[in-house]
């Protein structure tokens, strides 16, 4: 593997950054500020959300007053154009790309940006809204440069930068918890390749690290915020209600005759089954069934498991929200793991579903027959990182495109856990995936080529 050398950056590059800087800013001006129903809760500081982005905007609010989120989202547009540059630039330098070449993929990594704004449902621009992805989808163009850097050259210092962003992500947003743990085992993987076996417990010993820091910070942060010593709640409550979806009446028995679980239980069923909000209604077809749990998730979250367990709460008495939030999240998990158990099939089954629509998304969008077309290429990506493996010494790209799909199965697998896989929850995946894409092709030419 080479080392990539510093390099004088040429004009071109400039320009390069130029272009994205005048493209994001460009959007900006076309599009204004978006603000959303989720935008409030990170300007509160609420419970519910990472600590980052929060800060984030408390910064800008700070030194900026009346009008810091037209600050904070031009600053959210000038890292990402600085975070696309940042990493084209390196694939430049180390595939030794040509002019057109690396304007390719500058447009892969702009795709999903507009994907978002006028393909999605969603229709946001997500570097000029006021959701923590306007900076946790610059913080991954940095990570996924160091995380490259550390596979095709030898410094540690690629490795501590590499999971110092990783971290980073985990405290904008919770999903990206999944890049800690992806930074492991690529560096394992790296390590065993080397030889490296005495040195394989330093990973995991960093990562167990990591995590305690990660909910330590979190912690400290609610404390400050708040006067409680605790972590973000809410987590518990959005698994349960995909199982509380897959749940059958009788499935309650597993809760002890007239304990509070057990009342919960009959309450949350009762209404869900009235509402519609169960797999019963789901449809036939899979397609059906997964449009059924991702359109109902949150109105069965809202409406009837957050609505029953906090008005249960705050009949208490003397219990303000982050009480009732934590006793809620609690008894969430308490009967989260009496239940699952007994409804694990349906429960597996739905899980998959969203799965399912997470990979599509992550690189294309849902259609009967844009799925076929993402399957087909799912399948080309496995056969290029293969046959890079089989039959060359040069394995940077399969290095690119098993990380694509590694990260963009941790991606969709810790997703669906708790939620639906919405095209913001996936777009992290979509640049990194066509990127790799299109430098095994190139790769795989250049071989041939050389025979």
């Amino acid at each position: 593997m080479e080392i990539v050398k510093r390099r004088k950056i040429p004009i071109k590059s400039w320009c390069i950054l130029a272009g994205l800087l005048i493209f994001f800013l460009g959007m900006l001006a076309v599009c204004g500020v978006g603000v959303y129903n989720d935008s409030e809760q990170y300007i509160t500081m609420h419970i519910h959300r990472e600590p980052l982005y929060p800060l984030f905007l408390a910064f800008f609010r700070k030194i900026c007053g009346d009008g810091y989120l037209t600050v904070a989202a031009a600053v959210q547009g000038m890292l990402a154009a600085a975070g696309i540059w940042i990493l084209t630039e390196y694939l430049t330098v180390h595939f030794k790309l040509r002019i057109w070449e690396e304007l390719i993929i500058v447009f892969l990594h702009l795709v999903p940006h507009l994907i978002t704004k006028y393909v999605s449902a969603l229709n946001i621009f997500l570097e000029n809204s006021v959701m923590s992805e306007a900076l946790c989808i610059p913080l991954f163009y940095i990570f996924l440069y160091f995380l490259l850097r550390m596979l095709f050259e030898h410094r540690r210092r690629d490795v501590v930068l590499c999971l110092l962003f990783a971290f980073l992500l985990s405290m904008t947003r919770g999903q990206m918890m999944s890049t800690i743990l992806m930074w492991m085992v690529l560096l394992l993987l790296k390590m065993i390749l080397e030889k490296k076996y005495r040195a394989l417990i330093f990973p995991v010993i960093a990562v167990a690290a990591v995590f305690g820091l990660r909910s330590l910070t979190v912690h400290v942060y609610n404390y400050a915020v708040t006067g409680y010593f605790m972590g973000n709640t809410y987590g518990q409550i959005n698994t349960l209600t995909n199982v509380i979806y897959a749940c059958d009446e009788e499935d309650g028995e597993v809760f002890d005759e007239g304990s509070l679980e057990r009342k919960f239980f009959e309450q949350f069923y009762a209404k869900a089954d009235a509402m519609g909000l169960n797999y019963k209604y789901g449809g036939d077809t899979l397609t059906q069934r997964a449009e059924h749990l991702e359109e109902y998730h949150d109105q069965l979250k809202f409406e009837v498991l957050e609505a029953d367990l906090s008005a249960y709460y705050f009949s208490l008495g003397e219990i303000d929200y982050y009480e009732q939030s934590s006793m809620s999240d609690v008894m969430a998990g308490g009967m989260l793991k009496k239940l699952l158990p007994v409804c694990f099939g349906q429960w597996l089954y739905d899980y998959i579903l969203l799965c399912t629509n997470g990979f599509i998304r992550s690189i294309a969008v849902v259609h009967p027959l844009i799925n076929w077309i993402a399957v087909l290429f799912y399948a080309a990506a496995v056969l290029l990182v293969v046959w890079h493996i089989w039959r060359g010494k040069r394995y940077s790209a399969a290095w690119m495109m098993g990380t694509a799909l590694l990260f963009i199965a941790a991606n969709v697998c810790a997703t669906s856990i708790t939620i639906m896989c919405l095209s913001r929850y996936m777009i992290y995946g979509f640049s990194l995936f066509y990127t790799a894409l299109f430098l095994s092709v190139r790769e795989l030419k250049i071989k041939q080529n050389e025979v």
